[in-house]
């Protein structure tokens, strides 16, 4: 097992250790008491941020909830644990009519902000330590804003307005200072930009899962797309494709399983190693009910069933990528993407790919645009799947063509519902796929409530129009 893995995953209390009680989480301060004689030695820091990407594994981030508010919120995967219960919330928001109480966003909004925060320490205090290895210290300060760039994306495309900190606070008095998505955008380009010049372009096998300038470029590239600015995204992903530092795997089904992870494909993935340590993670169990060893799919606990929508969207037979959804033992679909054996329930070795060159390709084809270079950057994604038709000949526009390959390229990896969102469409796809239960594109919510909790602690804080609550039939 390599370093990086090791290390930031036998630590993932230090965020918990530095930061105040879960009563005042907007800002997350830190505590002067826990922080006064940390962060003074180049070991300091690399606890520091390593504990940063613990926290990126957490079921409050990338472990659990994103799955939920990312890939469940869509018409990729629905929630087959019931709706009543422990499952209810579950079901709201596939429905869109959680409440603002829902622990599944008072979770994900705090735990978001407990790691910016630690991260705002990290870079406040980094200037005033000589680091022993200079190159270290550049190193650190890419991750930091490489980290804290990817938490403020996802907080953004899920909340919206929310409040944008960028330094470090230590007392619950502060100006709370809540923006748009489209400045929290420009200040994620800002950092992201200076943090590709900070990282290195890989890394030794003892360090693999760290942000490389390639990860950050191609948040860049997301981001900007996000913010209506293709050019620039245009650039920043171009950058990512000439470093040649990646390539498409040739078989679609490589991509999948512990043994194929951080391969040439992955950019950027979380990192899960199991052992009875809580460092694995629970996708296996979330996903794959006959190797489930808690009861079933999920065990009770967010199990994920991919819907009849997405499976007929495949190109049947041809296209390869429907080999990622078998049938179990009950003759149901479920996706086999994070499939593993494993000894202990919710501690699977699979990791999370947050970004792989497939993504890059199609984000720089929707960048620049219709024409014969994107349609060629959707088809070599296409190709390696089987499939021989060229993309401009495929029915629908080109938004069409590369939203629906979007959609099957990564299935169950939490970027279709902030695709819908990108491509601004998620009301009317969204009520079309919910049709049958009486939705009309008012019904859905293009953003998630704030927590209730967070509003009551900063009453400063304007909270997200909530439309009228669906009336199914």
């Amino acid at each position: 097992m390599n370093r990086l893995r090791t290390l930031l995953l036998v630590i993932p209390a230090l965020i918990l250790a530095v930061s105040c009680g879960d009563d005042f989480t907007v800002l997350a301060p830190q505590s002067e008491r826990n922080v006064e004689n940390f962060y003074q030695s180049d070991t300091d820091f690399e606890v520091a941020i390593n504990g940063a990407y613990a926290v990126l594994s957490s079921n409050d981030l990338y472990g659990r909830n994103l799955m939920l508010l990312h890939e469940m919120r869509s018409d990729n995967t629905l929630n087959d644990g019931g709706a009543t219960g422990l499952a209810e919330s579950l079901e709201n928001i596939s429905r869109f009519i959680e409440l603002e109480d829902a622990s599944e966003l008072e979770r994900t909004w705090a735990g978001s902000y407990k790691v910016i925060s630690s991260l705002n320490t990290i870079l406040s205090r980094i200037d005033n330590v000589d680091f022993d290895n200079p190159a270290l210290d550049d190193r650190i300060k890419g991750e930091a804003l490489f980290i804290r760039s990817l938490v403020y994306y996802n907080l953004a495309v899920t909340f919206g307005n929310i409040p944008l900190q960028l330094e470090e606070v230590t007392s619950p008095n502060v100006e709370i200072n809540q923006v748009s998505a489209d400045v929290i955008y420009d200040q994620i380009a800002v950092d992201l930009e200076e943090a590709e010049g900070l990282l290195p372009a890989s890394y030794p096998s003892s360090s693999v899962g760290r942000a490389s300038s390639g990860a950050a470029a191609t948040l860049l590239g997301l981001v900007h797309l996000t913010n209506g600015n293709d050019g620039q995204a245009e650039t920043a992903l171009r950058r990512v494709v000439s470093s040649q530092e990646y390539e498409l795997v040739p078989d679609y089904t490589d991509i999948w399983g512990p043994s194929n992870e951080n391969n040439i494909e992955s950019i950027f993935e979380i990192q899960y190693k199991s052992g009875g340590q809580g460092t694995g993670s629970g996708f296996t169990e979330y996903y794959s009910p006959d190797l489930s060893i808690s009861g079933g799919v999920g065990g009770g606990n967010v199990p994920q069933v991919p819907t009849d929508d997405l499976i007929t969207s495949y190109d049947q037979p041809a296209d390869s990528r429907l080999e990622t959804i078998g049938t179990d033992l009950e003759g149901d679909p479920y996706l086999n993407k994070y499939d593993a054996t494993q000894a202990i329930a919710f501690d699977s070795d699979v990791n999370f790919i947050v970004f792989r060159y497939a993504d890059v390709l199609l984000l720089l084809a929707e960048a620049i645009g219709e024409g014969t270079e994107a349609y060629n950057l959707i088809d070599e994604v296409r190709s390696r799947s089987g499939l021989t038709t060229s993309s401009s000949t495929l029915t629908g526009s080109f938004e069409e063509i590369l939203l629906n390959e979007r959609r099957r390229e990564f299935v169950g990896e939490n970027k279709r519902w902030p695709d819908l969102l990108r491509f601004g469409v998620a009301q009317q796809v969204m009520a079309d796929y919910l049709s049958d239960e009486g939705y009309e594109p008012e019904n859905i919510r293009l953003l998630y409530p704030i927590p209730q909790r967070e509003i009551d602690t900063a009453p400063e804080l304007t909270q997200n129009e909530i439309p009228d609550r669906p009336k199914p039939n």
